[in-house]
């Protein structure tokens, strides 16, 4: 046993890890994330997945047996290729751990739902007549929405008067006079000339 392993060259040694760490890439790109619930980092924060996450130790894994095997390769001792996968394999894994960070940190919805606008304040754009229907604007988050409104109470509502949404129904929302001490000349946005 001794004699076999003793013939088993620095070479082999780093190709074998380069391989086992490719392998599991391999797994998880086919079958999706495995043993992603054991992310070390992931209790600390929620921003993006940590260096003890899955793809990153196989990239570190990967990248150490690679550069390991370039140095032997190129004729430089153990210990030398041994550093130069170390450094090759912190420099991948932290690569690919900025990256998944940049990729996670985009993962904002800018899509508005109807739900979203209930108890929001609005402007009338558009007056909103006796039992009739208007329009009115809001902002959610980044995003200006102008839906049909039409009076709760089925009272006139004059044009840039502020408006609460009560409800949603169908396409348009139901509104009520937004009631506040002071709200007198406030605009919501830049009041559009009234055609």
């Amino acid at each position: 046993m001794s004699e076999w392993l003793s013939q088993v060259s620095a070479l082999a040694v780093f190709l074998a890890i380069a391989a086992v760490g490719f392998l599991f890439l391999l797994v998880t790109l086919v079958f999706g994330e495995l043993f992603e619930h054991a992310d070390i980092g992931h209790d600390a924060d929620h921003d993006g997945p940590g260096f003890f996450n899955t793809k990153v130790i196989s990239v570190f894994i990967t990248a150490f047996g690679g550069f390991g095997a370039i140095g032997i390769y190129q004729g430089f001792g153990t210990f030398l290729s041994t550093l130069m996968g170390l450094a090759g394999g912190v420099a991948l894994g932290a690569l690919v751990y900025f990256f998944a960070r940049l990729l996670y940190s985009q993962q904002a919805s800018s899509v508005v739902t109807t739900s979203d606008l209930v108890g929001l304040t609005a402007q009338v754009t558009v007056a909103i007549p006796t039992n009739g229907f208007g329009q009115v604007r809001c902002l959610v988050g980044e995003s200006m929405i102008e839906k049909i409104a039409r009076s709760r109470e089925g009272l006139e509502i004059p044009y840039n008067s502020l408006v609460r949404i009560e409800e949603i129904a169908g396409d348009g929302v139901i509104v009520s006079l937004y009631k506040s001490e002071g709200a007198g000349g406030m605009f919501l946005f830049k009041p559009d000339n009234p055609t």
